[in-house]
């Protein structure tokens, strides 16, 4: 059997790079090894390339364009960065897709550019391919072909996008149009600029679109295209450019404390599968001069992921980049999702846009910040705190402030890439939609008689500093199933229709490698709270333990996940522990378990629930923890206070 990586390296420089051994030669071999594997798989012309895998909702030619736009992102950063020395049949095959895919009676052709069409982008991944190889396919193209190029761009023109990062592939490509001298509309270049503005939320943060929208689709597009567009309009270091410098070097002040020592990014959020091209960022700002990051942090963060990856079979043997994560995995995806999606990876390789002798790939490696030291860290702009320890080089994201919804969310079902509690670079929610419907681990869920348990929904975030955050949502309940309307008994709940709103805040504290979380819950009676820990995942069964209070489940490599209720869990009553097992439901391996505890039939009112939480890759002891923490509740005008003792005599309060 053969096991990643599935490619010819070459040899390490523990001398240069300590860290990961990875220099620049080894970028350049994984980009040509994906570029030489998608070869098989094009269409006469090279206009498009027919990928093996499930097709998005947009159709097979709309997937066939993808695989060509997207992976000419990648040909155009090799091209450019080795000064065009590359196999002329790179540059051929892409010189020969414009070609073919702009040409009508070709058998190939690209979909023509309607209102908020995916072809929309596409084409901008082409218009920054064009721009960066300028001299060896644009200037060389035919005329004609160059006039069909701008035919089909000019579908942008005047017309309408998605209202969210979408309006900067618009931004890009009619700023390509006018460094041609074709015709272009600068009111729709200016009012995309524009409209991030409204976006906008400070410390270096973006939402994509209206709402809480925060996830790498802030780097790796809200980030990366203004100043992609900076470049192709020729004002790098014009007003609005400057503006955008200096955002991202706020962003990504804070950026490296999402990846692992492993090099493993935080899991969380959508488009997943792109994987690497949440590095992105972190190549834009040294190639504008707009970061903070010491030049081997730069190449220590950027070669580890890319490192994780290509050791965990990506690409795989055939050198393709499949629908998933690690191994092909659908749930990681969306229903845009087509077999050439993953390859917006392309934009992880940014960096070879830097010459050899640039400092990021000449001086030596520097550690990561969970390599240093535990660390805390607070961002508000999100409503996040990212908790790394040194250890074991697990990050974990605790989530109070993305949920993905639009401004007024209305029906609109939550995503477990974001409604989750926590997230970490070790796992990943269990996100099949057989799982998910449990929505158990980490989650609190109020849980009906019938077994249905509520969603999280609406973030509304309170703080997020120093180590605290907290935040609340309403849950709302459908009339029935022994649930009562506003109002309403028991009884009449069962045949009088209505909905009733009750409230959960949730506020998180961190200490050492554990966080505790603090639930004040409103519930009506009859319900069940429930609350899960991190889904562990593996190729084999995870091993799982509960007793009174506490649940445990831990893979085969030593990954633990516990869940120690210590206070309001009724643990000496009806209440519950358990781990929660789900098969082909986790990105990290078909074996999953989450602990979980469950309080008995609640009274109806107020409650508070205090638990805490361990992910660690060391040995944990739920059962001494449980006795070692301890929970005070203070009742006061200011509402319900709750002090926790732990055993080194710190104190805290939430």
């Amino acid at each position: 059997m053969t096991l990643p990586p599935f490619l010819t390296l070459p040899p390490t420089d523990r001398v240069r790079s300590p860290r990961t051994g990875w220099t620049r030669a080894h970028w350049e071999a994984v980009a040509d090894r994906m570029l030489d594997g998608l070869v098989p798989y094009a269409s006469p012309g090279f206009a498009q390339y027919r990928l093996p895998g499930r097709n998005s909702w947009s159709g097979v030619v709309s997937d066939g364009l993808e695989g060509y736009a997207r992976s000419f992102l990648l040909a155009a950063f090799r091209i450019a960065g080795a000064g065009g020395e590359v196999d002329v049949r790179l540059i051929e095959r892409y010189a020969a897709g414009l070609t073919a895919g702009t040409d009508p009676d070709s058998g190939e052709a690209w979909p023509a550019l309607t209102d908020c069409s995916q072809q929309m982008v596409e084409a901008a991944s082409v218009a920054i391919a064009l721009h960066e190889t300028r001299p060896w396919i644009w200037d060389r193209l035919d005329e004609r072909v160059q006039a069909r190029v701008v035919d089909w761009f000019s579908g942008f023109v005047g017309h309408r996008t998605h209202d969210n990062n979408w309006r900067l592939f618009q931004v890009v490509s009619e700023q390509f149009l006018a460094s041609v001298g074709a015709p272009f509309s600068q009111s729709d270049i200016d009012g995309g600029l524009d409209r991030i503005e409204d976006w906008y939320v400070g410390d270096g943060w973006y939402t994509d679109g209206d709402g809480r929208n925060f996830d790498y689709y802030i780097g790796w597009a809200m980030h990366l295209y203004p100043l992609l567009w900076a470049r192709i309009a020729g004002e790098p270091d014009g007003e609005r450019a400057k503006v955008y410098k200096e955002r991202l070097s706020q962003f990504l002040a804070t950026y490296p404390h999402f990846f692992s020592g492993d090099g493993a990014p935080v899991h969380q959020g959508r488009s997943l599968t792109y994987r690497f091209a949440s590095v992105a960022p972190v190549w834009m700002g040294a190639l504008t001069d707009a970061t903070p990051l010491e030049p081997g942090v730069t190449r220590r963060l950027a070669s580890g992921v890319l490192r994780h990856f290509v050791e965990r079979g990506v690409p795989d043997e055939r050198g393709l980049l499949s629908l998933g994560w690690h191994e092909p995995f659908l749930p990681t995806t969306q229903g845009y999702s087509g077999p050439g999606s993953p390859y917006w990876a392309s934009k992880g390789f940014l960096g070879l846009l830097l010459p050899a002798d640039h400092p990021v790939w000449t001086e030596r490696e520097l550690a990561l910040p969970v390599e240093d030291a535990d660390q805390y860290t607070a961002l508000p702009a999100p409503g996040w705190l990212l908790h790394g320890t040194k250890h074991d080089g697990i990050v974990r994201l605790v989530n109070h402030g993305s949920d993905h919804y639009g401004f007024e969310p209305s029906g609109g079902a939550d995503d477990p890439h974001y409604a989750q509690l926590g997230y970490t670079t070790h796992t990943a929610p269990n996100a099949a939609p057989h799982a998910w419907r449990h929505r158990v681990d980490s989650h609190l869920a109020l849980v009906s008689p019938d077994g249905t348990p509520s969603h999280r929904g609406r973030i509304h975030p309170l703080t997020a500093a120093g180590r605290t955050a907290s935040s609340w949502h309403t849950v709302t309940f459908p009339a029935g199933n022994g649930v009562p309307a506003d109002g309403q008994s028991g009884t009449e709940a069962e045949t009088v229709p209505g909905t009733a709103e009750y409230r959960i805040e949730t506020t998180s504290v961190l200490h050492g490698p554990w966080e505790v979380r603090v639930h004040r819950v409103e519930a009506p009676a009859g319900v069940t709270v429930r609350e899960g820990g991190y889904a562990v995942a593996g190729t084999e069964l995870p091993w799982g333990e509960s007793g009174r209070g506490w649940a445990c489940a831990r893979t085969a490599d030593g990954l633990s996940s516990a869940l120690v209720g210590l206070y309001g869990w009724d643990e000496d009553g009806d209440g519950s522990a358990a781990v929660h097992r789900e098969v082909e439901a986790n990105a990290f391996g078909p074996h999953s378990a989450a602990p979980c505890l469950s309080s008995g039939p609640h009274p109806g009112g107020s409650s508070v629930h205090v638990t805490l939480v361990a992910l660690s890759g060391d040995s944990v002891h739920p059962r001494a923890l449980r006795e070692a923490v301890t929970v005070t509740v203070l009742e006061g005008d200011g509402g319900t206070g709750v002090r926790v003792s732990f055993p080194d005599g710190t104190v805290l309060t939430a």
